[in-house]
């Protein structure tokens, strides 16, 4: 007994040291953006010269910066509208819809989360030019749509699962239809679900780097206009600290639409009906 305890400490430790690895491995790289943000340096490099907020500073003002910004807000905004809204439709056809159709929709509609985003594309630049899009902003945001699409329909198909099928079982027993059950049941009771759905699907796009490259046109979303400044050393330090906003937000959004997502999975596990 004594032996088998031991061995178990001995390999809970090799597994806390391996975790602990791993996550500097994971987000040391990250945290070097924010630590360095703040240097009074445009170099990148220990040791640090000084600490300064001039770099944020030069972040107000900068027309380029704003328009890419917009550009990432208002297609973020449209773009996860609409992968929320085809994620409710698909996750709740796929679980209600008692069709091998609609199950197999559900299942294309996750496939692209394991296509790599060089694939995408290109696949999606040789389609808008076969039906004469060409690179723009409604190109980027079908784009857009297509990756985030994989996140909402896990999201809500999890959510719809986790309501009882008897609460819609009753509606429907008492002569609602299956459009009123959903609008009046089912979606209020997902309704957390749906806010984290959209929020994770604008931060997908907001971050979306791959897709753009293939399809952005003449107005450049915000990555398109943080990888155009690499090339200038001297910039570095401000994509640093338009890096560590960027950061902060996202961590922020990410967070938020989790709790919400586990407030609605307690609250249908607490009081489902």
């Amino acid at each position: 007994m004594k032996a088998d305890r031991a061995g178990t400490k001995r390999d809970g430790r090799w597994l806390g040291l391996y975790v602990l690895a791993y996550l500097v491995f994971l987000y040391l790289p990250v945290l070097l953006i924010p630590l360095f943000s703040f240097n009074d340096s445009i170099q990148a490099a220990f040791p640090l010269q000084g600490f300064t907020l001039q770099w944020y500073a030069t972040l107000y003002g900068n027309p380029a910066l704003s328009g890419a910004l917009l550009n990432s807000l208002v297609i973020g905004a449209i773009a996860a509208s609409g992968a929320t809204l085809c994620g409710i439709t698909v996750s709740y056809m796929d679980l209600y819809g008692r069709s091998p159709l609609a199950a197999t929709i559900s299942a294309i509609a996750r496939l692209p989360i394991l296509i790599p985003g060089v694939i995408v594309g290109i696949s999606l630049l040789i389609l808008i030019n076969l039906i004469g899009l060409g690179p723009s902003r409604v190109a980027i945001v079908l784009g857009h749509i297509l990756v985030a699409l994989p996140t909402t329909v896990v999201v809500m198909r999890s959510r719809f699962a986790a309501i009882p099928r008897t609460v819609r079982e009753a509606a429907l027993d008492l002569g609602a239809s299956d459009w009123t059950t959903f609008r009046r049941i089912m979606l209020p009771l997902s309704l957390p679900a749906v806010l984290s759905a959209f929020m994770l699907a604008f931060l997908i796009s907001f971050d979306e780097f791959i897709v753009v490259f293939f399809l952005a046109g003449t107005e450049p979303t915000l990555p398109l206009y943080i990888w155009s400044q690499l090339r200038f050393p001297r910039s570095l330090p401000t994509v640093m600290a338009l890096g560590t906003v960027i950061l902060a937000a996202s961590f922020i959004i990410a967070g938020t639409a989790e709790i919400l997502r586990h407030r609605g999975l307690g609250a249908a596990r607490r009081n489902p009906a």
